[in-house]
């Protein structure tokens, strides 16, 4: 009879291991094929480089990162991926500065392209995060996949120190960087602006630097699960995006802008200009015809999917 009972309880716990082993194979496979999804520029390397007198790009070739330096520590917007903190920590590293010295953390969007190294950033600097009304749920739960869909991956939660709402200024050491909403890609998703001073051309005629206005879009097109137009059964992906986009148009408008950036580096077209910053300098940065043109293409795209989706009831 022992034998009995021992033989189903192998034959059970056996069943058992199976069956996670299953799920944990499931699940690797599973994380396994969305890391392959991960574009190949997000993570390759790019050499951190100066855009103006306080602003540095050590973002990744497809990521944006941005360190903001100023006499009372330094400001650091985006995070990136969960793997990008040690490479945007040896970005400022090699432009000079001292990782400690990161005092704030701002995003553009609560996404884990933008903010799933959040966590290990603070952990590393005890820099105070300051996240937009609308994102910081999603980043202190790490939701990131947000009402954007399954193909959004989770991340480490992080506490946010202090939720910023639309038109605050954040200030550190002098230098004011100001929270636009531009909802749509993600409820508090934010376009950030600042000033800065860019010099002339290498070589070129010695002059005094000229402050300029900076925009950096933090996001503006809906991703391919979204749903803008809601139907009976099946609502729109939140309440008012269609609106919040929208208004994100109007808001990208009216803003002055000269330095055009972005939460990626293929919004202002970073590697062609890069191309160009030996004999241009820190001036290629300036291109308000580009962002025009960005916000031209975008409400475009974006009317396109909205009739799309009305037509065909998604």
């Amino acid at each position: 009879m022992m034998k009995i009972l021992a033989g189903t309880k192998c034959n059970r716990y056996g069943r058992i291991i199976r069956h996670y082993g299953l799920i944990f194979c499931l699940m690797w496979l599973i994380q396994g094929s969305l890391r392959a999804a991960i574009p190949a520029d997000w993570t390759a390397a790019q050499k951190p480089f100066q855009i103006g007198d306080n602003l540095y790009y050590v973002g990744s070739q497809g990521l944006a990162a941005y360190l903001i330096v100023t006499p009372a520590g330094n400001i650091l917007l985006n995070a990136n991926l969960a793997s990008s903190p040690e490479q945007i920590r040896a970005s400022v590293r090699e432009l000079g500065f001292r990782w400690r010295d990161t005092k704030i953390l701002l995003l553009s969007q609560p996404h884990y392209d933008h903010a799933a190294g959040a966590a290990e950033v603070v952990k590393e600097t005890g820099a105070r995060l300051m996240v937009m009304d609308g994102d910081a749920q999603a980043v202190e739960t790490g939701d990131a996949h947000d009402f954007g869909g399954p193909g959004l991956l989770s991340y480490t939660p992080v506490h946010v120190d202090h939720v910023l709402h639309d038109g605050e200024v954040v200030r550190l050491g002098g230098v004011e960087m100001t929270a636009h909403l531009t909802a749509g890609h993600s409820r508090g998703c934010t376009t950030w602006t600042m000033e800065t001073q860019v010099h002339e051309r290498p070589g070129g005629p010695v002059s005094y630097p000229e402050v300029v206005p900076v925009v950096i879009v933090g996001g503006y097109a809906p991703l391919d699960s979204y749903r803008l137009v809601a139907r009976p059964g099946h609502p729109a992906s939140y309440p008012g995006i269609e609106t919040d986009f929208e208004a994100t148009f109007r808001e990208l408008r009216e803003l002055r802008c000269a330095v055009f950036l972005g939460a990626h580096g293929g919004y202002f077209d970073m590697n062609a200009k890069l191309k160009r910053m030996p004999s241009e300098g820190e001036r290629v940065w300036i291109d308000p015809a580009g962002y025009r043109a960005m916000i031209d293409a975008a409400q475009k795209s974006f009317e396109q999917r909205l009739a799309e989706q009305t037509r065909q009831g998604f």
